[in-house]
């Protein structure tokens, strides 16, 4: 008999058992209720109706190569303008996202000039000894190509041309930024 009310309260557990089953997988779904979760700032970027949003690439070294950053204007900026913005060096927020300059500081003022589809950077220095690297070069180049330029030229074909020491007399090196912010050489036209 013993053997029997086992079985009876076996039979008896099973009803029970697969209620209480049912009632965990309805309500157990792993997710619980929340409220209301802080998550930062409101959403932002939509322009109002009727404004237009400008930003000018001024780009940095990174710790994956070269870096375009936007920063906002309130008009498109000249090459010049353009330059002095990576001149001044990485915001904090762009520091803390690993962004450095390879522009080193320079004994005279860096200017530029646009002409169309083309800018002339002239360099207190002499860049072809080393005084720039390449990854300044690039800073400077592809900062000014993606500025204002007159001329109907995308940024790629902007022709950059360097002039050492700030002497306009000497032939120019010219470069051109690729659309992954490389610089490459743009060969002299024959005369």
């Amino acid at each position: 008999m013993t053997a029997r009310r086992t079985i009876r309260s076996v039979r008896s557990v099973r009803p029970a058992l697969a209620a209480v089953l049912v009632l965990l997988a309805a309500t157990g779904c792993g997710i619980a209720s929340t409220g209301p979760v802080p998550a930062g700032s409101p959403a932002s970027g939509v322009q109002r109706p009727g404004t237009e949003a400008r930003t000018a690439q001024i780009y940095f070294a990174g710790p994956y190569g070269l870096r375009a950053v936007a920063r906002p204007t309130d008009r498109p900026l000249s090459p010049q303008q353009a330059l002095d913005l990576l001149l001044e060096g990485p915001t904090p927020a762009e520091r803390e996202r690993g962004l450095i300059t390879q522009v080193p500081p320079m004994a005279g003022r860096l200017t530029a000039t646009a002409a169309r589809d083309a800018v002339d950077i002239y360099v207190p220095g002499a860049v072809s000894s080393g005084d720039l690297d390449v990854t300044a070069v690039s800073q400077l180049a592809c900062t000014a190509a993606h500025a204002h330029v007159p001329g109907e030229a995308p940024p790629p074909q902007v022709d950059i041309r360097f002039h050492e020491n700030l002497t306009p007399s000497r032939t120019p090196w010219v470069v051109r930024c690729g659309a992954n912010g490389t610089v490459t050489p743009v060969a002299a036209p024959q005369s």
